[in-house]
Formats: C-alpha cells, structure tokens, sequence
C-alpha cells in the first residue's frame, strides 16, 4: 500500500504548487488568490524507487471567517489527516509564523499523526536562517523548502518516506476512468460521493463549489473504475475575464472528459434542458467517448413536469448515439445502484473486438439495405472493412470512391454498425479508404503488368 502524504496549511501557503511538483503534474490549480483548492485532490509520486500519494488540502482559515465554504473544506482537510501516514505541514517563510499556524500546529499535535515542517518560499534565504522561527511549533526540525523552484524537496520526501520499501505502487492501467460532466449545480459532486459511499467531494448550493477536476478510485458490486469529477461548465458569455480561476475549472472539465473512457452526463431536472446541456453533449460525442446520462433531482418533480423532460430529452439531445438515460435522485439515493452497471455497459461497448469477418458481413448488410448514393453518376462500391481502434471503435471501409461517401451515408454506416453489435452510447467512427482490399492475395507479377508484360522496346 502507498503511504499518504498530505499537505495541509493555510491558504496560499503553496500547498498545490507543491502537489504539482510533487506528481509531477499540473492537476491542481494554482493562483495567487487565496483559497483556489476545495476538494481533496490525490496524485501519484515517486523518488528513489519509492511509490507514494500526495493529496492536496484546501486553505484552512479561522472559523470565524466569511468563507461560506471554510466548515466544508475544514472537515475535508480533517479527512486527509486522518488517513495519511505524513503530515507534511506548509508554512511560508515571507509571512513567519502567525497565530493561524500556531493554531494549526497545536491541533496537528494533538492528532497524534507523524508531521513534518515545510518553510516554503525560502528561496534566496540560508535553511536554518527561515526555519528558525517554525521551530517554536514543537513539530521537528523543519525543512526549508520552494515548491516553485523544488529546492529542498528531494530532502524532505527522503525523511517522509523513511521506513518505506521502494516499489509497491498500484497499478491503474485498464481501469475504466468515468468523467462525470455537466452545468454548474447539476449534482456531480453529491453523485461522487453517492458513489464513492464517502464526502468526498464538497456539496454546496453555491454554483461552482468544485474547480478542479478530482480523480476518485472506487469499486461497486466487483466493478473497479477511477471517477473524476468535475468542474460545471458554463457557457463562455457567462464567464466573466475577470474569473481567470473558473477558466482554467473548465479547462480541467474538458481535459477530464477527453482522457475519459466513459462520461456521465448530469442534468438538472429542476430546469429544462438548454442550449449548454446539449452543447456538452455535443462535446463528448465528437470526442468520441461513450455517453450514459443521468437525469438528476427526479425525485423533485411530478408527472407532468417527468414527461417534460422525456421529451425534451428526445427533441434537443437526438444526435446522441442511443445512450442510456438515467432518473436519478443523487441526494436521496434513487435508482443510483443502476449507474455503474450502465457505465461498464457503455465501457464494454467503447472497448469492443469486433472480428472482420463479421465486420465485413455487417457491412455487406448495410449496402444491401441502402447502397450508397452515386457520385458524379459513378457507383461507390464498398469492398472490405476493418476495425482499425477502440475509445471510440474505429471502422475503416475500403471501395472504389469510397473517399466520395457524403457524410450522411458515414453516419448511416455508423448507426447501424452500432445497432448490429448493440452498443450503448458509444459513438462509431467510419473512415473510408479509397482502393482495393488491403487484406487480399497479392496478384501474380504478370497479371499486374498485364498487357505490357508481353510488349518489348525494339
């Protein structure tokens, strides 16, 4: 198992600098503005041959601040202590030591867990000079540290990871990764922790209480997977270029979605259908990932107001490649033991084998039942086809002119490729090759030349 490292401190300390040097990634978000990072984020490291998890805190103020989210992240932070092996406690060395980090070392004391110093910011300044002041907090020695620059940090991780073997590090390769996506306030983050059987994630009323995008192992009913949820993703006219923090939200949303196998489309039932609903939609569809959609908040409506949104569903998302749709209640509970299940359908259905032999006799049914059009009066005869990918399946169709297929006949191809194998919510691609079939007998030299064989220069 991989030991724990949390990084706890008050906000903009350089906690999530940190967790990005430290992972060896950009998942967290870093800003000058106080108090960016709310959710607990996990990442993977390793130094020397040594696995480890690094998981990045929220900002802890004093509880007697206006922050309407400070008791949520303050129980999420307690979270993180409780199960870390190391507590690696961030102080900045330009600031010293205030009143909030002595508050903070008395109760990190008092847990009992193992903590170590870090004096961040202290480039430019001997160690033992900025860690002077921290070591009034009876926590160690500290470790003067820069998050940005990495001085000292390969120092720190050896003392934090002292007794732990090299290696160890759990493998996520093949696990399907589930997005979940949509508006801000739909609900993604109750369906997280619904799913998890966890507070995981911070709950709150207030649109835009996740912004960065939380990657969450979880196992249900034998089904493993690694969920991430989201940021909600407004429309661009709404996001002002002021809210520089809510852009790059969205950029995580988007990235999320693209690295996913399967996205889990939360909608509002509370409220119709817009234009920003399909527009995600949309999104996932061209990225070609699998699609099962959850209608939220169904336990709040009556029906009426139920078969309103049915046929919503049908007139404003019906580009959609017949996924599976969802009458969820996340808060309540309601019907959620069917999410998992319907994701691992639309995974199986995204991760297909499909042999060519069948490929071909599907194709040779769907030209049998509607040939291609002509082009410039020419027929299109289509010859052989392959699957070429998965995540989205991939299906390449060689023939005469094929090139010339006008995109209606490629969908017509992808939907009834998608009807035949019975796949759910997953998007077909076709993409036609002009010429013979690659997978043929090669032809006897002589036949190739053909006539000119028999012809000599006199």
């Amino acid at each position: 198992m991989l030991p724990v490292l949390a990084l706890v401190g008050r906000p903009n300390v350089g906690k999530s600098t940190l967790f990005n040097r430290l992972t060896g990634s950009r998942d967290a978000i870093v800003d000058d503005q106080p108090g960016v990072t709310r959710d607990r984020l996990y990442g993977r490291g390793r130094i020397g041959g040594k696995g480890f998890l690094a998981v990045d805190t929220g900002g802890l103020e004093d509880a007697r601040g206006d922050n309407p989210f400070g008791a949520l992240i303050r129980r999420q932070v307690a979270l993180a202590i409780d199960e870390a092996q190391v507590v690696l406690f961030m102080v900045d060395a330009e600031d010293g030591l205030v009143a909030q980090d002595r508050d903070l070392g008395a109760q990190l004391r008092s847990s009992g867990a193992p903590v170590l110093v870090l004096v961040n910011k202290s480039e430019g300044v001997e160690s033992e000079l900025a860690a002077a002041e921290f070591q009034e907090l009876g926590l160690g020695a500290p470790f003067a540290v820069s998050a940005r620059r990495g001085d000292g940090v390969g120092e720190m991780l050896e003392a934090a990871l002292v007794g732990y073997a090299a290696g160890g590090e759990p493998e996520e390769a093949g696990l399907p990764v589930i997005a979940l996506a949509g508006r801000p306030n739909a609900g993604k983050s109750t369906l997280a922790n619904r799913l998890v059987g966890a507070p995981r994630m911070l709950v709150s009323e207030v649109p835009g209480t996740t912004r960065d995008s939380v990657r969450i192992p979880l196992c249900i009913d034998g089904h493993s997977g690694i969920l991430i949820d989201t940021a909600g993703v407004r429309r661009k006219s709404r996001v002002r270029a002021s809210e520089v923090i809510e852009k790059f939200s969205v950029i995580k949303a988007l990235q999320a979605v693209e690295q996913a196998n399967v996205v889990l489309l939360v909608l509002d039932a509370s409220c119709e259908i817009g234009f920003q609903d399909a527009a995600i939609a949309g999104m996932v569809r061209d990225l070609g990932r699998s699609l099962v959609v959850a209608v939220n908040k169904w336990d709040r409506l009556e029906g009426r107001q139920r078969r309103r949104i049915k046929d919503e569903l049908h007139l404003k998302l019906p580009f959609l490649p017949d996924p599976e749709i969802l009458f969820i209640s996340a808060l309540r509970g309601s019907n959620i033991a069917q999410v998992m299940p319907a994701a691992m359908r639309a995974y199986r259905s995204a991760m297909v084998n499909l042999p060519t032999s069948s490929v071909n006799r599907t194709l040779e049914k769907a030209v049998a039942h509607m040939p291609p059009p002509l082009h410039k009066r020419r027929p299109v005869r289509l010859k052989f086809a392959h699957q070429s990918g998965k995540n989205p399946p991939v299906i390449v169709v060689h023939g005469n002119l094929a090139g010339k297929l006008p995109d209606s006949y490629r969908r017509y191809l992808a939907n009834y490729f998608a009807r035949a194998y019975r796949l759910t919510g997953t998007p077909v691609r076709i993409i036609p090759r002009t010429g013979d079939n690659p997978f043929a007998p090669g032809k006897p030299a002589a036949r190739r030349r053909g006539k000119r064989s028999g012809k000599r220069r006199l």
